[in-house]
């Protein structure tokens, strides 16, 4: 891990990272099963709680072949982007799917009811850079699956459509 950590007395908090040595997230989804498992092939790299930032997430992820970013969501309060560094995810919203490339980038503004995902549908792997705001009370509608969320508290918490718990 090409780094230097802080002077100011956060001798664990870094000034400069190379992003993709950030350790990777060890728990796979915050989804119930069956969702979670069908996270695998994304990796997760959390940059913006490295540096100690708690007003907004940053990670830096890799889907495999065929995997995927998340199920297709949309926030109520959440406002998210996306950068692609390499490969060539093809963005899945309400409008169909777009190819994406390196350099290309993609907002998400919270409220709009747009549900979105990245699918890797190559042979190689795809890097990008996600960024969300951390606004308290976001909730989480996914259209195509019988779930929903809603941040409380600092937690992702799930729910059937109906509201009965998994």
């Amino acid at each position: 891990m090409a780094h230097q950590l802080s002077g100011h007395g956060r001798s664990e908090t870094p000034i400069a990272i190379d992003a993709l040595d950030a350790p990777a997230r060890t728990r796979k989804s915050v989804y119930p099963e069956p969702f979670a498992s069908r996270m695998e092939g994304r990796v997760k790299h959390p940059l913006g709680e490295l540096f100690g930032l708690s007003n907004f997430g940053v990670n830096i992820a890799q889907l495999t072949p065929g995997s995927a970013s998340a199920l297709r969501h949309a926030h109520t309060r959440q406002d998210e982007f996306i950068y692609v560094v390499s490969g060539h995810p093809t963005l899945q919203t309400d409008e169909g799917g777009t190819r994406l490339g390196p350099g290309m980038c993609a907002g998400f503004k919270a409220g709009t009811g747009n549900g979105h995902r990245l699918v890797n549908e190559t042979d190689e792997d795809a890097v990008y850079l996600e960024v969300g705001d951390r606004t308290p009370g976001d909730e989480v509608t996914y259209p195509d699956e019988d779930l929903k969320g809603a941040f409380v508290d600092g937690q992702w918490h799930f729910t059937h459509k109906d509201g009965s718990p998994y």
